[in-house]
């Protein structure tokens, strides 16, 4: 690494800084506009592109290129072309065109599309996205790529989030045309993703075939210590974690990520990055990024990093926190209050449209962060509950309650944080505060969406929200759009919308019986699971909105439901069959070895004692046997069950029978595994416990 790691930053990232190097002015030219504008970029541009690209790779030692892309698997794809090809003599020379940078042509057969091709329909395309810099990572030059079916239907999740995007940037430009400002041309979506992880030993990982095959856990006894002192959070780092990181933090900042800040999170082994805002598309791409490169870079310090949102039962999970606001290209922050806030038209124009678009969408906002790994984290140790709400803070939840009642708004004095120690300085308070329960906080000049799961690709909540949003400043500058713009035109037009939608706005306690009961009596919805929130996406309002937009059709709003069911079931059935596999190769042999050991013990006892009526492994050999019986029933009707799920007719009549039978058949033989675990003895126990997995990497 260079001294000055200014030096390293961004040196694999065919940036804006390396095109005006190496790309003659008119052309550079034309990619800024290509940028900066949407315009089309010209085939003869796009070949100068790609010679300059292809040189300035191979320089960096990169050997082959590919379109790099985001298909509806959830992770990225790539299919590599060496840039040596033989020349008419035979003698090796270099290519790579301007027709093989703009388009490439994957097979698509094998990806899930959701029955937006037919099987035959084998060919996908995908098209340079110039918005995302291209970058070399292990020798290959990845081009960022949009990926779409022969008829032209959205196959990726880059498409839809583009067109998002754009959305979004549309209605705020209207919104602020009627508000006065016609120097702004761009409104841009920015986002910050924190992402959380675990990292145990590899040896550790390679013992355990839950964690091989799931991701996750299925079985353990919990550790006498995990989290109860609260000691590992933003604690200093292990030795083998600080090596980690440097090593992360050397490549993601080489591929121009502003990875930022780093601490050990509230779990034993968990632990978060979060990189600088940047404009959504960009986000997204860093982020599946990081994710990748976090993998690579845990298994060359013989650790493994873990993304499962839920690893391990009774600590901490891993989510997401997906950070979002807008800013015009001059760079004025769309969310930010201003010293007075009640005065700042724009601000409550946007801060309003938030609060009702997700109101207006809640349920499809539940639904962009569903699968199987987020429901078992929701609502669980620290993780916001399933049901959406905003919190504001007090000062902004009165400021948006005066508008909606239609009454003045006197703002609070400004209040300092008393430490009592005089030397220590005195803190302003914000007029916002971090509620740990919500799962859509405003943070001072963003929102910070925190139920997204930690595995996820941040495309879908971002699309969701961007096209709510989109929705609602459409509505919004309709109404604008005929009045003068001035600060009581905006309370006009916003006070009847935010009474129709207040009661979204919640800052308790998101935990407990008690909201789940309250956001009943408001109309909130509570979709505790994928196969009842995903489904929520075919709603009228939901497609009228998607289409209205433009950011899906009716067939890619279906296509994403039958994925996401789909994808729901087979992790569910995949989790049924190891947990089968694990307890008849495994765990019931593990016991029956025990057992063995405590018969031997008892019978040597009443050799000795034969007086003796029972002794303590007789007592531990009943109860033994009784778990051992009850998990071998289990395993019998696990089997039964992903059987019978087999044969399920459709996505949504699978979805719900996990939710119906499977899960509570799986929690029903996990209870029974964890029990005997706490039994057994160490050395006859056949995986590596919760206290290894937490606690081994030092």
């Amino acid at each position: 690494m260079a001294n000055d790691i200014r030096e390293s930053f961004g040196r694999m990232v065919f940036s804006d800084e390396v095109m005006k190097e190496r790309l003659p002015a008119e052309v550079y030219s034309a990619m800024k506009k290509t940028i900066g504008e949407g315009r089309r970029l010209d085939i003869s541009v796009a070949t100068e592109v790609a010679y300059a690209m292809k040189e300035w790779a191979i320089e960096l030692g990169a050997t082959h290129f590919t379109h790099w892309f985001q298909p509806l698997s959830g992770v990225t794809a790539e299919k590599h072309d060496a840039f040596l090809s033989p020349s008419r003599d035979g003698t090796p020379v270099t290519e790579f065109s301007g027709k093989e940078l703009v388009r490439g042509e994957p097979d698509a057969s094998s990806f899930p599309s959701g029955g937006l091709r037919a099987t035959f329909e084998a060919r996908g395309y995908t098209a340079w996205d110039p918005t995302s810099y291209a970058f070399v990572k292990d020798r290959v030059l990845c081009v960022p790529t949009a990926f779409c079916s022969y008829g032209g239907e959205a196959l990726d999740k880059k498409t839809p989030l583009l067109r998002s995007m754009e959305a979004v940037g549309k209605e705020a430009l209207r919104v602020l045309r009627a508000l006065g400002d016609n120097g702004t041309k761009k409104v841009n979506v920015t986002v910050g993703a924190e992402q959380e992880f675990f990292l145990i030993k590899r040896e550790d990982f390679d013992k355990r075939r839950d964690l091989i095959y799931t991701g996750r856990t299925l079985f353990g006894a919990p550790a006498p210590k995990d989290q109860q002192l609260d000691d590992h959070y933003f604690g200093a780092f292990k030795p083998a974690v600080s090596a980690f990181m440097d090593d992360l933090n050397e490549e993601l900042w080489a591929l121009g990520i502003y990875a930022k800040t780093e601490h050990n999170e509230v779990a034993p082994a968990q632990h978060e990055l979060a990189p600088v805002f940047c404009q959504a598309n960009i986000a997204c791409d860093q982020n599946q990024l990081t994710m990748e490169i976090m993998k690579k870079v845990a298994s060359r310090h013989g650790l493994v990093c873990l993304l499962h949102e839920k690893p391990f039962e009774g600590v901490n999970g891993s989510g997401k926190h997906n950070n979002w606001s807008l800013a015009t290209d001059g760079g004025r922050n769309l969310l930010d209050p201003g010293d007075t806030p009640q005065a700042n038209a724009r601000f409550l124009v946007f801060l309003s449209a938030v609060v009702c678009a997700v109101d207006e969408y809640q349920d499809l906002l539940r639904a962009s962060v569903a699968s199987a790994g987020n429901d078992r984290r929701l609502g669980k140790s620290e993780a916001p509950p399933a049901i959406v709400s905003v919190f504001l803070g007090d000062e902004l939840t009165e400021l948006l309650r005066a508008a909606a009642d239609g009454r003045e708004y006197t703002p609070h004095a400004a209040d300092l944080l008393g430490t009592g120690v005089h030397v220590l300085p005195k803190i302003p308070k914000d007029n916002t505060d971090r509620n740990r329960t919500s799962p859509f906080a405003f943070t001072g000049n963003k929102f910070e969406f925190r139920m997204v799961g930690s595995s996820d690709s941040i495309a879908g909540p971002n699309i969701a929200l961007n096209a709510a949003v989109a929705d609602e400043l459409r509505s919004i500058a309709d109404e604008l759009e005929g009045t003068d713009g001035s600060v009581a035109a905006v309370y006009g037009v916003i006070g009847k919308r935010l009474k129709e939608h207040f009661r979204i706005i919640f800052n308790g306690d998101g935990y407990g019986k008690k909201w789940v009961e309250e956001a009943r009596e408001r109309g909130l919805l509570n979709l505790p699971t994928t196969a009842d929130a995903v489904v929520r996406m075919l709603d009228s309002k939901n497609v009228g909105m998607f289409t209205r937009t433009g950011v899906y059709s009716e067939a890619e709003i279906e296509s994403r439901c039958e994925i996401m069911l789909e994808n729901y079931a087979k992790r569910l059935a995949i989790e049924a069959d190891a947990m089968v596999d694990m307890i008849n190769h495994d765990i019931l042999p593990s016991a029956v070895k025990y057992s063995k050991v405590l018969s031997d013990g008892a019978a040597a006892k009443k050799s000795i004692s034969p007086r003796l009526s029972i002794c303590m492994e007789e007592k531990l050999l009943d109860r033994l046997a009784d778990l051992t019986d009850e998990l071998y029933e289990c395993s019998n009707i696990l089997s039964a069950s992903t059987a019978e799920l087999a044969r399920a007719d459709n996505a949504v009549e699978a979805a719900e029978f996990c939710r119906d039978r499977l899960l509570s058949d799986m929690d029903r033989a996990r209870a029974a595994a964890d029990e005997i675990e706490k039994i057994v003895g160490r050395e006859f126990w056949c995986y590596p416990t919760y206290g290894d997995l937490m606690h081994n990497v030092r």
